[in-house]
Formats: structure tokens, sequence, C-alpha cells
């Protein structure tokens, strides 16, 4: 599985990008997955549902599956959050994990960046940074991309994990790790 990361401050587009990205990778024939990282409480579950009542008496995870789709929640209680590997081992083999957030992964990255949201840039201080994507010029000593040209991001992303030369997905039957 190869991984790529998105990172900038809230409000500079890291969603809409990868919103962007993911129909073109999966036009190409690649199997794409994606870990997000919220810096606060979250909820994927409503209010008054079935699997909510048994989340919050106190299951430690509950699995909800339909024909169409299946989602497991884990409560941590009071636990250490997972790091970014533990999660990842936790994933169906996939070609491609985008990852947004984790700002600190020591995993090669995308600066979103744009100057109307007030924040500095990242990539002065992260080794990781491989390249900055904005929608004003920017001089900087790694590549900068035009955020409105998701392709051509695209395109450097799939160069940079080493995906560009030919398309090789994920067998659904292959054993976790292995593409």
């Amino acid at each position: 599985m190869r991984v790529f990361g998105f990172a900038g401050f809230s409000g500079s587009g890291k969603t809409t990008l990868i919103e962007r990205l993911i129909p073109s990778f999966v036009a190409r024939g690649l199997r794409v997955s994606l870990v997000k990282h919220a810096h606060h409480t979250f909820d994927v579950d409503q209010p008054g549902k079935d699997s909510y009542r048994h989340r919050h008496a106190g299951a430690t995870e509950v699995l909800v599956t339909s024909s169409r789709r299946w989602a497991l929640m884990h409560e941590l209680r009071g636990a250490a959050e997972p790091s970014m590997e533990e999660l990842m081992a936790r994933l169906s083999p996939c070609d491609l994990l985008l990852v947004e957030g984790y700002k600190r992964a020591a995993i090669p990255k995308l600066e979103v960046f744009r100057e109307i949201v007030g924040e500095g840039a990242l990539h002065p201080h992260d080794p990781h940074i491989v390249a900055i994507a904005t929608d004003r010029p920017f001089q900087a000593s790694i590549p900068v991309l035009d955020l409105n040209e998701p392709e051509a991001i695209g395109d450097f992303i799939l160069r940079h994990v080493g995906l560009a030369a030919g398309v090789r997905t994920a067998s659904p039957n292959a054993e976790a790790g292995t593409p």
C-alpha cells in the first residue's frame, strides 16, 4: 500500500482537493482508501439509533452492517489514541492510502496552502512535505502546484509514490499489506 498525506490548516482546502482527486485515481483503476484525523470529538452515529444506544451503554465496539456498507465504531474509553500505523493495519488492502491530518506523520505529504487562511506555511518545518498546492504564486524550494489543477496534482502524487508507470490494483483477496 502506498501512502500519501495532505497537510494544511483548517480552511485551506484539503478535503475539497482530496474529494476531487479520489474520482481521478479510481478512474485510473486504483483502489483508494482514506484515513482522516479529527482534532476534536466526532460521531459517525446518530443519537437514538440502536448502535448509538449500544455504544453509550458501554460496548467497546459496535459493527453496523447492511447490504451496502459496514462500519465499525471503536470507543477508546480512556485508552491512548491508536497510531497511524495501527490504524493502517486495520484497513483492507488498497493501492493508495490518502491521509488527511496527521501533520507530524513521517509520510510524504502535500501542503495545501492558502494565504487567505492567515497562517504560515508548514513546509519549512516539515521535511516530509514534498510539494505545495496553492492558489497564488508562491516561492519555495520544493515543487509548487496549482491548487486549481487537480489532475496535475494527482499526476504528481502518483509519480511520487511510484504508481504513475502503470496501474497495479490491489486484489480484494490479497493478504493485508500486499498490493
